[in-house]
């Protein structure tokens, strides 16, 4: 039986579109409304495709669907890998009334909702994420893209979706680690804009990592109406949405100093949190015992406290030189006034950050 117990909207006029949240979706609920044509291509990876292809091929009854697979990983997002879905729909005859579906994790969002945002230069696309991660995170708010050997997310289009369908019961097929991955992304709103949640993260993070069906979904919830109303602000990045990106910074470098993939996302945005936590502690702005209880949380989270070994504060300053909030040559970073209130600034003392990259990798 299927049980949507949370929805909501994120609210951008005519393409506004709804965020359904709950259990036994897949294979029960009708995604057909948000159709436009006859046909439906499934963009997953080898991982979930024999997990939940057959399920959510239910969706669409009446509709033609067909599948492409790609591999699985981080590894994968890449221009290489992207063509192999422009070579599906070209070779499957799509056309302007084909939809795009996303089924998997972040990686599949991204590249789906590319190659939907280019396909005969726009076709619609549906988001179903299966990881906690892309479940609070990527499928909403339009972000979509690929990475580049020298910078992460570097290529893309904003192409939001017709709708999310979140089923949470395809977390208990998730590895080990893609749980405290994801719950980074959680975290972070509650740091960056919702103290409230915070606070009942703090409650409830075991219950989290457990999978407690009641607090997934609250999370989940309260996680995407955070991005929706952020989203709904500034769509485009041009100012607030900004503040999604608290330890992105320092997370892109990791991943792109270890090659993407060893690390994954969430475990490296995690530890820049940490890492943009103990820097505006340094700055005056947040104090040692609100530091700690970042740190507390996290490592609740089971989340990493050290960069790689081999990263040098020069190797961070070198892949954070290439971000795509930098403006004009300035380096421009999210941290926190308070638990709670994160701002975008470009005004951070060069000895301040140093000092926080050299805390960080003497310790690793």
């Amino acid at each position: 039986m299927s049980d949507v117990r949370r929805e909501l909207r994120v609210e951008l006029g005519e393409r506004s579109y709804p965020i359904l949240i709950g259990t036994g979706l897949l294979g029960h609920y009708d995604l057909t409304p948000w159709v436009m044509g006859d046909r439906v291509m499934v963009v997953t990876n080898e991982t979930v495709a024999p997990l939940y292809r057959d399920r959510l091929d239910a969706c669409f009854p009446g509709k033609q669907v067909d599948h492409v697979v790609l591999p699985d990983g981080e590894a994968y997002k890449d221009q290489e890998t992207l063509t192999r879905v422009y070579d599906a729909l070209l070779e499957k005859r799509h056309t302007r009334r084909t939809t795009v579906v996303a089924l998997g994790g972040g990686v599949i969002g991204d590249m789906a909702g590319f190659a939907a945002a280019c396909y005969q230069r726009g076709v619609p696309f549906i988001q179903v994420p299966t990881t906690l991660l892309s479940q609070v995170d990527s499928s909403v708010g339009g972000k979509t893209g690929i990475n580049h050997p020298l910078g992460k997310n570097m290529i893309g289009a904003f192409h939001q979706p017709e709708a999310v369908l979140i089923d949470t019961d395809t977390l208990t097929t998730l590895p080990e680690r893609e749980v405290p991955a994801g719950l980074a992304e959680v975290i972070k709103y509650g740091l960056i804009r919702e103290p409230e949640f915070l606070a009942w993260l703090e409650e409830h993070v075991e219950a989290l990592l457990s999978l407690s069906p009641d607090a997934l979904a609250e999370a989940i919830y309260r996680s995407c109406a955070c991005k929706a109303g952020v989203v709904a602000v500034d769509e485009r990045e041009g100012g607030l949405r900004a503040i999604l990106n608290l330890g992105h910074t320092f997370g892109h470098a990791i991943e792109t100093h270890t090659g993407y993939g060893s690390w994954l996302h969430g475990e490296a945005v995690g530890l820049g949190m940490l890492m943009a936590a103990d820097l505006s502690c340094r700055m005056g702005l947040i104090n040692e015992i609100e530091r700690e209880r970042v740190r507390r949380l996290l490592q609740r989270a089971h989340l990493p406290a050290r960069p790689p070994s081999d990263m040098t504060p020069d190797d961070f300053l070198r892949r954070m030189a290439v971000d795509k909030k930098n403006v004009d040559g300035r380096m421009r970073l999210v941290i926190m006034r308070q638990l709670g209130e994160a701002f975008v600034t470009d005004e951070v003392e060069p000895e301040n950050l140093r000092a926080t990259l050299t805390h960080f990798c003497e310790s690793a």
